[in-house]
């Protein structure tokens, strides 16, 4: 058994900045970079809504032979500085998924570079495998934000399974909680939690009811819909129904509310970055109501023109997020013209939530672009009528054109 006075810091040694989660990779991962590089290993846990005891890791990591060990709140940050832009955005991958876990890893990356450098440590490390997308986001974070650290994956170089690591732990004496090994891989945090893994790798299989936590089975909901009242200012969710709300509570409330009335549940075949597909199961209530609400408020506001690029936008946001290059010069572009895009995205957006569906049945705004003079067909209505003859033949003319010449 290894003696841990072994690895008592030293002035000769180089330090490591371990992303640690306080499980069984990252604590087996403090020993061995201790041993296979001779590193003394700084253990920092950043806090982005996922559970855990973030000042358990801490005693954890130190107990394991941490030279320093960092637990970081971070859910602000994420919620502000995260999260609300992808929402502005309405940055959702393939349409469909709101990219929890994707966005969270450029914050988790930032941090452990500030660390790196506050500590004076030339490496960083993380527990991402080889086959995930979350190596990537890391690595290029990193890259991005410190070209000259250089990083080290022990999960890419290692090649042991779940009963190697605890025979590893017991033999290096790493106080580790062996649970019992759970069907699929996790990862959950303020705007999501995704799931796979296990028989969620048969595409044809129906997702068995226990790889859900966040959501009610709809078909169990309520039999009564929910109604909910979203206030936004430019483009940000800043009170439901009348309460004014931090970023970090309102989502939480909303995460509650709307997983109660089995809302927020995706199924999806997935391109991953890596140039695998796989399937993976979503649970993002709060993303999912607030996404529906933001768009349906934009297309009360937005002009025509500004509503249609910004569609494309959207697509291209959301793929830089999932791709790991939230750092990069065109996410930092994009994210200015998107801010334009919300000087007047304020307003409410009343929301039906029944059995798995959110629906928007109600919106209203002082930028409002709807006028209901003109949109009306009963009494009241103020559209000049007449006027409609000459726009119809000036928007047809190139039309009558191509058919006098160029059509049989």
């Amino acid at each position: 058994m290894a003696s841990r006075k072994s690895f008592a810091p030293s002035k000769k040694r180089d330090k490591v900045v371990l992303a640690y989660s306080g499980g069984l990779d990252t604590s087996v991962a403090i020993r061995w970079l201790q041993e296979k590089y001779n590193l003394d290993v700084i253990s920092v846990s950043v806090d982005v809504g996922q559970p855990g005891d973030m000042e358990e890791n801490i005693q954890r990591a130190k107990v394991i032979g941490s030279l320093e060990a960092y637990a970081i709140d971070a859910k602000e940050e994420f919620a502000e500085e995260y999260v609300f832009p992808c929402l502005k955005a309405n940055a959702l991958y393939m349409q469909t998924y709101p990219m929890a876990t994707s966005i969270a890893r450029p914050l988790i990356a930032k941090l452990l570079v500030e660390i790196a450098q506050k500590e004076g440590a030339k490496y960083i490390a993380h527990g991402c495998t080889a086959k995930g997308n979350d190596q990537v986001r890391f690595d290029v974070s990193i890259n991005a934000l410190d070209p000259s650290l250089k990083i080290i994956a022990p999960m890419r170089e290692w090649v042991m399974t779940r009963e190697d690591e605890i025979e590893y732990a017991k033999a290096h004496d790493i106080p580790i909680k062996v649970k019992k090994a759970c069907p699929y891989s996790t990862d959950e945090n303020l705007w999501g939690r995704s799931c796979e893994c296990g028989v969620l790798e048969d595409a044809w299989a129906e997702p068995p009811e226990d790889a859900f936590e966040w959501t009610t089975d709809p078909t169990k909901a309520p039999d009564e819909p929910k109604y909910i009242t979203i206030k936004f200012e430019k483009g940000v969710p800043v009170a439901l129904d009348g309460k004014k709300m931090k970023p970090v509570d309102l989502i939480q409330k909303l995460n509650q509310i709307a997983g109660a009335n089995g809302v927020g549940r995706i199924d999806q075949i997935e391109d991953r970055l890596v140039g695998i597909k796989s399937r993976e199961i979503y649970e993002s209530p709060a993303a999912v109501v607030l996404i529906t609400a933001h768009k349906d408020l934009e297309k009360m506001v937005l002009t025509k023109d500004v509503a249609n690029f910004k569609r494309i936008a959207e697509q291209r946001y959301a793929e830089l997020c999932y791709d790991g290059l939230w750092f990069s010069p065109l996410k930092e572009a994009l994210d200015v013209f998107i801010d334009k895009t919300q000087e007047f995205v304020s307003g409410e957006v009343k929301v039906k939530l029944f059995k798995g569906s959110a629906v928007v049945v109600g919106r209203r705004s002082q930028y409002s672009l709807y006028d209901h003079g003109l949109a009306t067909y009963a009494e009241g209505d103020q559209f000049d009528h007449t006027s409609a003859t000459g726009f119809i033949y000036v928007w047809g003319l190139p039309l009558r054109s191509v058919a006098k010449k160029q059509k049989k």
